[in-house]
């Protein structure tokens, strides 16, 4: 009896020692799904970073203010040409492919966007007056991180969390997340150095993003700093399509 339960046992390590190995060499398939080139008509401009190609489309150029826009881990951002067009008409308009999305080359990490979403900034500070940053789930990651490290006027954080090794550890409870991680997207860390005004639109039904670990964020802000909102009966994936969902952002971003 006794041989057989230390069997079952080393049985039981083993395959969890591989499922550890599988989730740690596949985990970034998990994180990132990289959308195909989409044909359109409309400006872009290209930055070599990092000997990648990054492709970032504009809308609205010359205009005082500015918007960079940083999407989800399976969006298409030319998606959002239409609707930004329409609702934002004085701010010119940065939609930014993540390496290995649309027109960028290179494969997504972590520290890979990071470094794109700096240089981005940097390239177009100096023909704005201000410039604003919109995150949208993942994207909410990188908008904190750039918030954190440039001088931004506003942010707007759509379905945000606390970090993906939080996300991560809930939703694989069994494993060590927090050893397994490389990217770990800490937005958490960073509101702390965070000195923008933010507003922070929450879905209320998000199957993605449990709301515990969007109100852990919204409450590491000073409650002056942030304005938190929940629109009602959205999921994560259709929060965009509510009538709401656009006046909250126009109303916060032209104040």
């Amino acid at each position: 009896m006794k041989r057989k339960i230390l069997e079952n046992m080393i049985y039981f390590l083993l395959i969890y020692f591989i499922a550890c190995a599988v989730l740690y060499f596949l985990q970034r398939k998990l994180i990132y799904f990289p959308t195909a080139k989409i044909s359109h008509g409309l400006n872009q401009l290209k930055l070599v970073n990092n000997n990648e190609s990054i492709d970032v489309i504009v809308l609205n150029e010359g205009k005082n203010e500015a918007l960079i826009y940083f999407g989800g881990n399976a969006e298409s951002v030319i998606y959002n040409a239409e609707d930004f067009l329409k609702e934002f008409p004085q701010h010119t308009v940065y939609l930014l492919n993540y390496r290995g999305y649309g027109e960028s080359t290179g494969n997504p990490t972590e520290k890979g966007i990071f470094s794109d979403a700096l240089f981005l900034f940097d390239k177009v500070k100096n023909k704005h007056q201000k410039i604003s940053v919109i995150g949208r789930s993942l994207g909410t990651g990188v908008a904190v991180y750039l918030a954190s490290r440039r001088s931004i006027n506003k942010i707007a954080l759509i379905t945000p969390y606390d970090s993906i090794k939080s996300l991560g550890q809930s939703k694989f409870i069994i494993f060590p997340v927090f050893l397994l991680l490389k990217d770990k997207y800490d937005s958490l860390s960073r509101v702390k150095h965070i000195q923008a005004q933010t507003i922070a639109l929450v879905a209320e039904n998000d199957e993605i993003i449990p709301k515990k670990h969007s109100l852990r964020l919204i409450n590491e802000f000073p409650p002056e700093q942030i304005t938190a909102i929940t629109i009602k009966n959205s999921g994560h994936n259709d929060i965009s399509y509510k009538e709401e969902y656009y006046q909250h952002l126009k109303d916060f971003l032209n104040y």
